[in-house]
C-alpha cells in the first residue's frame, strides 16, 4: 500500500461495506420470520426497501441519534439534527471573521464553501484552483473558533482519484470537520452556478462516494463524519440523470443528497420525494440557478438542509468596497467604522474569552486592555 495510506488497511474483505440485504415482503409473516432471523439483515424502510449490495451501517442509524443532548462531537451533532425535526439552516463563511459573525447571529451550524475559501484565501475564482491543503487549513482555523459547532465543508472532486478522496476525508475529519460534500464534476470543475459544466460519468462519481465511505468507516474508534453526494448533472444532463446519480450515492453510503442548481420548488420537491428517507441539502445563491428559497419555504419542500454559500462573501465585497470608495473620496475612514472602535472589534474576535483565560490561569499580561 503506497505510503500514507496504511490508515485505511483493513483486515476485513476488500469489498465495500456493505450489508447484503434480503428484500421481505411485508404481507408474509413468513418472509418477515426468515429477515429478522439472518444476522445479515436489517428491518426494512417502508419508504426505501433497501435492495441487495446498498450499504449500510447499524451504527449510524438515523434512529441512534434521535434522544438525548446534542453531542459535543460535531459530526454527532450534525447527525442528531438531521435526524430531529426542523431544518438545518448553514450560513457560508469565508474567513475567520464571517464565522465569528455568524456565530454571533447565533447559527448553529456553518458551511465552508469552495467559493468563499477560494476567494478569501487566493483572491481567485472558483475554477478548480484551490488545493486540497487551502481547504483543510481553512477549516481547521474555522472548526478551533466553535469546536462543538458542525461545520460542513465543499470537497469539490476530493482532489484527484480514490486515495486522495479517503485522504481528504481522514484530514477533513482530523480537522473537527462534520461533513464533506463531494461531486461528480470532473477535475477541472467550476462554481456550480456557472454555465459550462462537465461531469463524470455515474460510474467515476459512485467510486468517489464509495471511497470516502470506506475512509470513513476506517477511522480507529468509528467516526460519525458525514459524506454528502453532490451531483451538478441537473444542468448537463437533466434532472432525471440528476436524481438517478444522487440514488445510486445514496445506495453507496452517502449520508445526505445534495442537489445543485435545481430551478423550481417543484423540481425540489420531487427530488426530496425521489430520495426518501435520505435527507437532501439545497444550495441558495442570489442571483444563481436555484430560486432565492427562504428557510420557511425549503423546509416545507422537504430539504433537510439548507446552506447560503455566498452569503458571507457577497456582503464582505459590498462592505469593503463601500468603505474603499469612501476613503478614497473623503481621506478618512470615519463615516466606515461606523463607531466600532478596535476594542469593540475584537470583542467579536472573541476578546473576552482570551482574556479570561489568562485571567484564570493565572496571568496578569491582559488585566487591562
Amino acid at each position: 500500500m503506497a505510503p500514507g495510506l496504511d490508515y485505511y488497511r483493513s483486515s476485513e474483505p476488500k469489498e465495500s461495506p456493505v450489508v447484503q440485504v434480503i428484500s421481505v415482503d411485508r404481507s408474509s409473516s413468513e418472509s418477515s420470520t426468515t429477515a429478522s432471523e439472518s444476522s445479515d439483515c436489517l428491518t426494512l424502510s417502508p419508504e426505501r426497501p433497501l435492495r441487495p449490495g446498498v450499504y449500510y451501517n447499524p451504527r449510524l442509524d438515523p434512529k441512534n441519534f434521535l434522544d438525548g443532548p446534542l453531542s459535543h462531537d460535531p459530526a454527532t451533532r450534525l447527525r442528531q439534527m438531521l435526524a430531529r425535526p426542523g431544518i438545518v439552516i448553514a450560513p457560508g463563511i469565508c474567513d475567520g471573521i464571517s464565522a465569528r459573525c455568524a456565530l454571533e447571529a447565533g447559527f448553529d451550524c456553518l458551511y465552508q464553501s469552495g467559493a468563499a475559501t477560494t476567494a478569501s484565501r487566493l483572491g481567485m475564482p472558483d475554477l478548480a484552483i484551490a488545493t486540497l491543503n487551502d481547504f483543510v487549513q481553512s477549516a481547521q482555523m474555522v472548526c478551533g473558533l466553535s469546536p462543538t459547532t458542525p461545520v460542513i465543508a465543499d470537497a469539490d472532486t476530493g482532489f484527484g482519484g480514490t486515495a486522495m478522496v479517503a485522504r481528504t476525508v481522514y484530514q477533513y475529519a482530523r480537522a473537527g470537520v462534520a461533513a464533506m460534500h463531494i461531486e461528480d464534476q470532473v477535475q477541472t470543475k467550476r462554481c456550480g452556478h456557472l454555465m459550462g459544466k462537465q461531469v463524470v460519468s455515474r460510474e467515476e462519481f459512485v467510486t468517489r462516494i464509495r471511497a470516502a465511505v470506506i475512509a470513513r468507516d476506517s477511522i480507529p474508534g468509528g467516526s460519525n463524519f458525514v459524506i454528502i453526494g453532490r451531483t451538478d448533472s441537473a444542468q448537463v444532463l437533466g434532472m432525471d440523470e440528476a436524481i438517478t446519480r444522487l440514488q445510486l450515492a445514496a445506495d453507496a453510503g452517502a449520508d445526505v443528497c445534495f442537489i445543485e442548481g435545481v430551478k423550481t420548488s417543484e423540481l425540489l420537491t420531487k427530488t426530496v420525494e425521489a430520495l426518501k428517507p435520505k435527507p437532501v441539502l439545497v444550495n441558495v445563491i442570489s442571483g444563481g440557478l436555484t430560486p432565492s428559497f427562504t428557510c420557511k419555504e425549503a423546509e416545507l419542500y422537504g430539504a433537510k438542509i439548507i446552506i447560503f454559500s455566498l452569503v458571507s462573501c457577497v456582503a464582505a465585497v459590498h462592505g469593503i468596497r463601500a468603505a474603499m470608495r469612501s476613503l478614497k473620496k473623503t481621506g478618512t475612514d470615519f463615516s466606515s467604522a461606523q463607531g466600532m472602535d478596535p476594542k469593540a472589534f475584537f470583542e467579536v474576535m472573541g476578546l473576552h474569552d482570551v482574556v479570561e483565560l489568562d485571567a484564570r490561569a493565572g496571568g496578569k499580561a491582559f488585566e487591562l486592555v
